[in-house]
């Protein structure tokens, strides 16, 4: 596992949880921060997995 993937699933979760909040107390700012990280987290995750990828090609 690449450390981007485990950087970008805690950022994706840090998203879930602000989203979480926005909607109990109807922070609508709040709300779309943590739309902006859990997206920006699955970017992340996905670069950490072609990162991974590609090492793996690289060393058949």
């Amino acid at each position: 596992m690449h450390k981007d993937e485990v950087k970008g699933a805690a950022k994706e979760a840090r998203g879930n949880v602000k989203d979480a909040i926005g909607k109990v107390t109807g922070d609508t700012k709040l709300r779309a921060d943590g739309a902006a990280d859990k997206a920006e987290g699955k970017v992340q995750q996905m670069v950490g997995k072609t990162k991974e990828a590609a090492r793996d090609a690289l060393k058949k």
